[in-house]
């Protein structure tokens, strides 16, 4: 395997570990995720060592979510009183590089086995709606954030977790960002079982994988292929639609408002315009 900065990679029985690794404070996701993050997914869907995959987090969290201070630069062109056609597009095909990086992980042949702990915000919820299953360990909490940084989320969530956790759920948790423990991700089936803690979860998560990698790969792999054809074409066409609003539309007083709110660590101040 390739040598990466956002991810370590480790192979074993026919089981891949991939775990962030930051460099951002809490494993927060800056440049060097999104453009790692296809080309791991993509090496270990080549590797026919590779049956299945565990995806964690080092240390106690999982992800903090978008590197806000390293991917400042993403939003800057767009946060100006008069944004012209230019920077929108630049923005738009951004926005789908990034849209992209999240896909590798569904499109993966392999199935995905999340392993989270601690905190698991924005768009490393996005990460882990792409993942086949998801387990968390009692201090994992989950939040869909976007909107408190006056973002409409746009890398999955909202067209991957309807199938995952159903309307109702999905729109409560992306209309009030807030956030929920281990426990009610449990009820509302965003994961499907909660273990003690990290080292609990992993384990698990591992067993969980070394089952899968037991069977028959390309029966395993078919399967995962037949089940990705009910969804594929309505999340394909729902993060199309979603990277054009943003483009035309996230710029705003109220996104630059979130974005100081969160660096300065005080409330924000939203005004609908």
């Amino acid at each position: 395997m390739t040598d990466w900065t956002a991810f370590a990679v480790e192979i074993s029985e026919g089981v891949a570990q991939v775990t962030l690794i930051g460099p951002g404070k809490g494993n927060a996701m800056g440049p060097d995720f999104w453009r790692e993050l296809p080309e791991v997914f993509g090496e270990l869907d080549a590797d026919p060592q590779v049956r299945a995959i565990v995806l964690t987090g080092a240390g106690k969290n999982f992800s903090f979510g978008l590197d806000l201070t390293a991917m400042g630069g993403l939003l800057d062109p767009v946060l100006g009183d008069d944004v012209k056609a230019a920077p929108r597009s630049t923005f738009l095909g951004e926005i789908r590089r990034m849209q992209a990086a999240v896909t590798a992980v569904a499109k993966c042949a392999k199935p995905v086995v999340a392993a989270v702990s601690g905190w698991c915000v924005g768009g490393a919820l996005d990460l882990i709606a792409a993942a086949d299953i998801r387990l968390a360990s009692a201090d994992a909490t989950f939040s869909l954030r976007e909107a408190k940084v006056a973002i409409v989320a746009d890398m999955g969530s909202l067209q991957r977790l309807p199938g995952i956790i159903g309307e109702g759920h999905l729109r409560e948790l992306a209309y009030t960002a807030k956030d929920i423990d281990a426990t009610r991700a449990e009820k509302i089936g965003l994961v499907n079982d909660v273990y003690d803690d990290r080292r609990a979860v992993l384990t698990a998560a591992h067993s969980l994988a070394r089952d899968i990698a037991a069977n028959p790969p390309l029966v395993v792999q078919g399967i995962k292929d037949v089940l990705e054809t009910r969804t594929a074409a309505s999340v394909a066409e729902g993060l199309r639609y979603v990277s054009t609003w943003n483009a035309a539309f996230l710029p705003s007083y109220d996104l630059a408002e979130g974005i100081a709110a969160v660096l300065q660590k005080r409330a924000p101040r939203f005004e609908g315009r």
